[in-house]
């Protein structure tokens, strides 16, 4: 597919930064959510929307559209920032997370323009994905599916079944992306299930394995770019990146797995990311 041109880095940075604030303030008005692993997201979700993915805000099921299934569906507060940043719905509705009747549930759900699965039970995304890859290779779309998963959803076997369907059918349109914190819900991955090798069991599956540093926007284009050119393999990109990225007191923390800020807890984080 024909590649756009890269986005002004500094321009993409501040948006990381506006997307943070974003997360943490939608998460501390609906008084539950995600936040470790929201705020770890936003580096890949930015890379994708305003760079790779081919999309359009004003006509969300463009048939020709690539598509993004955010398997980690906990993570929805980054993707829903995004979606907002790029003109799927107005950024006031971001402060309706969670509530009654709101379109941003706690887990994405179809309905919401850019939401292309509703997603939350962990390990079903990959399965997904490969349906819709191999949908378009029989109807002869050239369009992408790129899935988001989690480090700690991959303990899930049904994943690694995906893994096997996608290299047996050669879906090169197929690209996976890990946000590999290192922590689930109940610890750090390694303690919890250990996943190394990570990149060479994907590798013995059959798939193009490509490790970045996840909030290295550049670097993460860069596996974008070279995913594409992979012919005849599902690509996996392994991002490295930090739990609850951004603030300090966040950061690493298995606590801030499915707990939001308080109102004293956020004024502390904006101000430190302001700084």
């Amino acid at each position: 597919m024909p590649a756009k041109p890269r986005p002004d880095i500094k321009q993409l940075k501040k948006k990381a930064l506006q997307v943070r604030k974003d997360i943490l303030t939608m998460l501390e008005k609906a008084g539950s959510g995600h936040t470790g692993g929201s705020l770890s997201l936003v580096e890949i979700l930015l890379s994708l929307y305003h760079y790779k993915v081919r999309h359009n805000p004003k006509a969300p099921d463009w048939p020709d559209r690539d598509k993004v299934v955010l398997s980690k569906g906990h993570g929805c507060p980054a993707l829903y920032a995004v979606l907002s940043d790029c003109g799927y719905f107005p950024r006031e509705e971001l402060w309706t997370l969670r509530k009654l009747g709101s379109r941003l549930q706690g887990h994405p759900q179809l309905g919401l323009p850019g939401i292309e699965i509703s997603s939350g039970s962990l390990g079903q995304g990959l399965s997904i994905a490969d349906g819709m890859a191999f949908a378009n290779k029989i109807d002869g779309k050239g369009s992408k599916i790129y899935c988001i998963m989690g480090d700690g959803e991959t303990n899930e076997g049904q994943i690694w079944e995906a893994a096997m369907t996608a290299a047996h059918y050669k879906l090169d349109n197929v690209c996976g992306i890990v946000d590999f914190n290192k922590m689930q819900i109940d610890g750090f991955c390694c303690d919890v299930k250990n996943l190394e090798p990570y990149a060479k069991k994907w590798q013995d599956f059959g798939w193009h394995a490509i490790e970045v540093d996840g909030h290295d926007l550049e670097r993460l284009m860069d596996a974008l770019d070279e995913a594409d050119e992979v012919k005849y393999k599902p690509q996996i990109i392994i991002a490295h990146t930090v739990k609850g990225k951004g603030v300090s007191f966040i950061e690493n923390q298995v606590k801030w797995h499915g707990i939001a800020p308080k109102k004293e807890e956020l004024e502390r984080a904006l101000k430190e990311l302001d700084t």
